[in-house]
Formats: structure tokens, sequence, C-alpha cells
């Protein structure tokens, strides 16, 4: 996996990144709750919702990223964050909601992970998980396509396996039916309004970017971001006072367990 996660570079666009976790959090069902875990918390603001919707509950937060857990505790000094991949992730007690935001899209094997996430949890608990589902967005095959210039073509070749291709929603509901007695599947488009092609790159720089950008030296970042400036003016313009507009694909399953 590429380096670690830039707080400051995620939260540049906080509101617009927090509102799909809203939207996540809206669907869940649960409200007398004892145990909540916010797993690829990132700086803890997908945390801040949980909190604020289970006051009484024993919510944590767990990441991969140092630098991500840092900027949790610092926003949330009063809840228990954790340096912790997700795949060993083992808590002690059944848990009575599990928030998966943006996060599981970076993480192999969804056929055995999700299954495994749903049988931590407590009969009649949920799992809450939000997507990206834009991997054949212009945004992203333009990464692709630029990656591939002999330049660099051969320290990139990996970078495109750091994402994982989303499944079909039919492949979601059927892994995960049998341990759940309720799954949702919807996607939903957000359009979000960045300052021209620069809040493009500005965007992705955090998070799709990433895979690529860390494997290449100063300069050769600047070509990179050059070319794929060129890709994206080809798909998206740039409206008269400046904005333009990112649509951006996301995936969301809410599942009660058996």
């Amino acid at each position: 996996m590429s380096s670690d996660w830039s707080p400051a570079k995620y939260l540049q666009f906080g509101d617009h990144r927090t509102r799909p976790a809203i939207d996540l959090l809206g669907a869940v069902p649960n409200e007398d709750v004892e145990f909540v875990t916010d797993i690829g918390c990132g700086p803890g603001n997908s945390t801040e919702l949980l909190l604020a919707r289970y006051p009484k509950a024993r919510v944590a937060g767990i990441d991969s990223s140092s630098s991500m857990i840092d900027a949790a505790r610092a926003r949330l000094p009063n809840v228990e964050f954790a340096v912790q991949a997700i795949e060993d992730w083992r808590p002690e007690q059944p848990q009575d909601v599990i928030f998966a935001n943006a996060v599981l899209q970076w993480l192999p094997g969804h056929g055995a992970l999700l299954p495994r996430l749903a049988n931590l949890l407590k009969s009649g608990g949920t799992l809450a998980i939000q997507m990206p589902d834009n991997l054949d967005e212009p945004t992203h095959r333009g990464m692709r396509e630029v990656a591939r210039d002999p330049r660099w073509a051969g320290r990139l070749a990996e970078a495109d396996a750091e994402r994982t291709s989303i499944e079909s929603p039919q492949n979601y509901y059927g892994m995960l039916r049998p341990f759940c007695r309720r799954v949702e599947v919807w996607r939903t488009i957000y359009h979000h309004p960045l300052e021209g092609l620069d809040g493009i790159i500005d965007w992705f720089s955090s998070t799709g970017l990433r895979p690529y950008l860390s494997r290449l030296d100063a300069s050769e970042k600047k070509a990179y971001l050059a070319a794929y400036r060129e890709t994206l003016a080809r798909h998206y313009p740039v409206l008269e006072d400046g904005t333009t507009l990112l649509p951006f694909p996301r995936l969301f399953i809410v599942v009660t367990r058996l």
C-alpha cells in the first residue's frame, strides 16, 4: 500500500466527504445500542456523527493510518481510537453497529470480509457500508491512462491494484443474505461543485491519486498531474463561474444481522 494518509488534505473537502456518511447513518435503524465501531474512521469526521447519534454508547474507531488516528484523537479526545487493520480486527464485544464509510474499497476479498464483519454483530445489529463506485468514471480511467506512459509505467503497474473493484449489488446481496434478516443495497450519484479542474485534482490527491503519486519523484508527479489534467479537460467542462461539477457515484449497503 502507498504511503500514509494526509488528514489535512482529506479534510480539505470535509463537508462533501461527510455528506455520504450522514446519508449512510440515516439508514441505520438501531437506536438503543451499547457498542459502535467506526472502521476506517479516518480523521474522525464520521465518528463524530456516530457519537452525536449514540451519546450513551461506547463509540470506538479504528484505522490503519497512524496519521488519521492522531487526527481523530485530537478531534475527539474522549473516544477510544486505535491503529488497527480491518482484516485483523476482533472486537471484545459483539457490536450493535459497525460503520464502514469509504474504506472497504481499499480492501480485497469482499466475499470473505463482509460476511466476517456481519458475524461480528449482535443479533439485530447493523453493518453499514458506503464505497465509492467510480473506477469506471473518467477521473479513474484517466489515472490509469496516464499511468501507462513509458516514463513510469513499470513503477505504476501495481498502483491500479490498490483499489478493489466493486462487485454488483446482486453479489453483495447474495454474500450477506445468509447471515442477515435484511439487506439493502442502493447507489447514489453526488455532484460536487469544485474549483475547476484543479479542484478535481486536489480532491483525488488525498485518495485515488495516492497510489500513483506516491511512486513518483517530485518532477514526475508534476508531469503526471499535467497529463492527468489534460484527460480531465476532455470530460469535465468548467462553468462560467469557474466551477466544475464532479459526478461521484457511491454504493451503499445496510444489513441487519439475524
